[in-house]
């Protein structure tokens, strides 16, 4: 994927003799594609506006992410979800968080208890298998759950988490992880490092919290393709940046210590607690400098800030290209559609 980028950086010796292209060789990845590829961003609206259809067809997006608005019944978000494989050539991850109870943003489809609700094994797996089978058949293919936070009383997660301890959690959550598997989605492991001690949600705050592995861990060996990173920062890990733009973190602990081999991908960079330190497009550059793989925007007006920002690193860096490419490839590999799923098109 290196030489795919032309990020080698070693010379060729004027006596050596020209080398015969390799049969398989893949041909470079266009710089405007790859500052594009790390991007899950959201639009306005129940059908897919013309520049967002635009995003897709020239693969300048990973994906998107659908709220409320862009959801009003079963039939139009049909609709919505075959406009969007259609323009992507059936490329691009559709996620939406429907974590169950009130976080649910398809209001018609499972689970109805929230986690907290759902206090057995039993439960969890069938509450996920159930969001899993619905929301595929609506052709959503990314579920942003489950939440593996270990909640306090009063803490601000604490209706969204499974209830009682790290080790509970952590059967709760395998749990799901096999129903959102049998349901046919893929499944989102999030906030890691943990966000349950929190009192505040750094959506709306900068937060200073502990970190509970254990959950995570335990999702890890179950095989979860998605991870999300959280914007707290946690001092005992590294007491310089957020999680979500720390190496430590994100390549030092859920990397190199857990041996995460899926996608990991930021929570919401329009969260007051990643404007406190950057904007929206820097956030995104030292996200992925730490080891992200998808950075999630979802505010319908960031797009293009990040883009052009990422298209200048990429242009500007051959270091920043590789991590692009790299993490082009790791979605690939763990959690891409498959192309056979694609629809097919009329005519041309």
């Amino acid at each position: 994927m290196l030489a795919a980028t032309g990020c080698g950086g070693q010379r060729t010796s004027e006596r050596s003799a020209p080398q015969r292209p390799t049969p398989n060789a893949q041909p470079p990845i266009p710089a405007r594609q790859l500052a594009g590829a790390p991007i899950v961003f959201s639009f306005a609206g129940p059908t897919l506006p013309a520049y967002a259809r635009d995003i897709l067809r020239e693969r300048r997006a990973a994906g998107v992410i659908l709220f409320g608005d862009n959801v009003r019944s079963p039939r139009q978000l049909r609709a919505l979800t075959r406009s969007i494989r259609r323009a992507s050539g059936g490329r691009a991850l559709i996620c939406t968080d429907q974590e169950g109870g009130p976080v649910r943003i398809v209001p018609f489809a499972a689970p109805a208890r929230t986690p907290a609700q759902q206090g057995t094994p039993a439960l969890a797996y069938a509450s996920a298998r159930a969001a899993a089978h619905q929301v595929r058949r609506l052709g959503i293919d990314v579920v942003l759950a489950p939440v593996l936070d270990v909640a306090r009383a009063g803490s601000a997660l604490a209706g969204r988490a499974y209830p009682d301890g790290p080790a509970a959690v952590a059967r709760l959550g395998v749990a799901a992880l096999r129903g959102y598997r049998a349901g046919g989605a893929k499944a989102t492991a999030k906030h890691f490092p943990g966000l349950g001690a929190a009192a505040r949600n750094t959506d709306d705050a900068a937060v200073t919290t502990i970190a509970n592995l254990v959950p995570f861990r335990a999702a890890i060996g179950a095989g979860v393709p998605l991870v999300m990173v959280s914007h707290a920062v946690y001092p005992a890990l590294d007491p310089g940046h957020i999680a979500s733009q720390s190496r430590a973190i994100v390549t030092g602990v859920l990397r190199r210590r857990l041996g995460f081999r899926g996608a990991i991908i930021t929570d919401s960079l329009e969260a007051r607690a990643v404007l406190a330190h950057s904007t929206v497009a820097t956030a995104a550059v030292r996200s992925l400098r730490a080891g992200a793989d998808l950075v999630l925007l979802t505010g319908p007006g960031s797009y293009p800030h990040v883009y052009r920002r990422l298209l200048r690193e990429a242009r500007g860096s051959a270091a920043f290209r590789a991590r692009l490419a790299a993490a082009r490839a790791h979605v690939q590999a763990t959690i891409a559609p498959r192309r056979k799923d694609a629809p097919r098109r009329r005519g041309s």
